[in-house]
């Protein structure tokens, strides 16, 4: 009995263990680059990217790092010269989802801005709990600000689109035109649950043990296309590799705690501001949208009724729309470009 009770209690210290080790908040990973690289808003601490993520990108691009607080950095992929486009990514992937609709883009007339948000890719890594709306809004904002842009067309996605505008919100002489991609900035007025996963997600153990431990979030993000084929291992891998070799890989899990799960979550607040400047804009805007979707195509009709007078292409893609069809956001991009240089 007494070696059945000693077993019975280091069972249960290593279940303790594991659980403290699971929830931990994580430590602050910030990033070095190596000298400074000059670009048109001035210089900025460069950073050179692995082999698999070099490979993965067309030539001709910059790498950098804007430290926007004390320890603070968010990494930028910026190519071309002309108009700033700010293209911003969401949840777990990063600036380089953005890599095949450069390729479609007259980079020789558009400046392309892709940073990454803060707990992903190369941007620094945070513990969860610093993973706030409001943080993430005034850290693109505070990059935005260092880039000295003027006459923005804005485009996002999935979490870049709540923090994409939220962070133009706060500059918003910035912002001259707008593409859409299945986002959403609409606070719930009830209790609300965006997808099996993000509920999963919500769970506290067992959003850390089924999704941070058990299951990869990187992997199974294939399950959201449209066509499953366009996210095979080697594309999982640019947005994957950055997080998990960083030895923080707390973001995405954080990010989809962040999702409001009803007007009493504290995302529910900002967000609700965030909508209520999104209904002010009057500017060019298209909206391209994944009808095959598992998380988002629902809200289309919304944002439909937002900007009744925009343009909608809908397409057969899933969430990460940029992976399946990067020639119609381009076209819709180059759209909203002409439109807003004429306003």
């Amino acid at each position: 009995m007494t070696k059945l009770l000693i077993g019975l209690g280091a069972v249960a210290v290593l279940a303790i263990a594991g659980i403290w080790w699971m929830t931990r908040d994580g430590a602050r990973v910030t990033p070095t680059g190596s000298g400074t690289i000059a670009t048109a808003s001035g210089e900025f601490e460069a950073f050179p990217l692995p082999g698999y993520a070099d490979s993965a990108l067309p030539r001709g691009y910059k790498s950098y790092l804007i430290e926007v607080e004390p320890g603070i950095k968010i990494h930028v992929l910026e190519a071309g010269t002309g108009t700033p486009v700010y293209l911003q990514h969401g949840n777990p992937t990063n600036g380089m989802l953005y890599r095949k609709i450069w390729q479609k883009l007259p980079t020789d007339r558009m400046r392309l801005i892709m940073p990454t948000m803060v707990g992903l890719g190369f941007s620094t890594k945070i513990p969860a709990s610093q993973h706030t709306l409001e943080n993430h809004m005034r850290w693109m904002n505070i990059a935005l600000r260092k880039l000295n842009l003027t006459g923005v067309v804005y485009v996002g996605q999935d979490w870049g689109g709540a923090v994409g505008l939220g962070a133009l919100m706060g500059s918003p002489e910035l912002l001259k035109g707008m593409v859409i991609l299945n986002t959403g900035w609409t606070a719930p007025r009830e209790k609300f649950e965006l997808s099996r996963p993000h509920a999963i997600a919500a769970t506290p153990i067992m959003g850390e043990l089924l999704l941070e431990n058990l299951v990869s979030i990187f992997d199974r993000l294939r399950e959201t296309q449209g066509d499953p084929a366009s996210f095979p291992p080697e594309v999982a891998a640019l947005y994957k590799r950055p997080v998990i070799d960083s030895g923080n890989k707390k973001g995405p899990l954080a990010l989809k705690r962040m999702v409001p799960t009803g007007p009493d979550h504290p995302t529910s607040k900002p967000m609700s501001e965030i909508e209520a400047y999104a209904r002010t804009l009057n500017v060019p805007t298209e909206i391209v949208w994944g009808m095959r979707d598992p998380i988002l195509a629902r809200a289309l009709p919304t944002m439909k009724a937002m900007y009744p007078q925009a343009r909608v292409t809908e397409t057969q893609a899933g969430h990460f729309l940029q992976e399946e069809v990067p020639v119609e956001i381009a076209a819709a991009i180059e759209r909203v470009v002409a439109a807003a240089a004429t306003k």
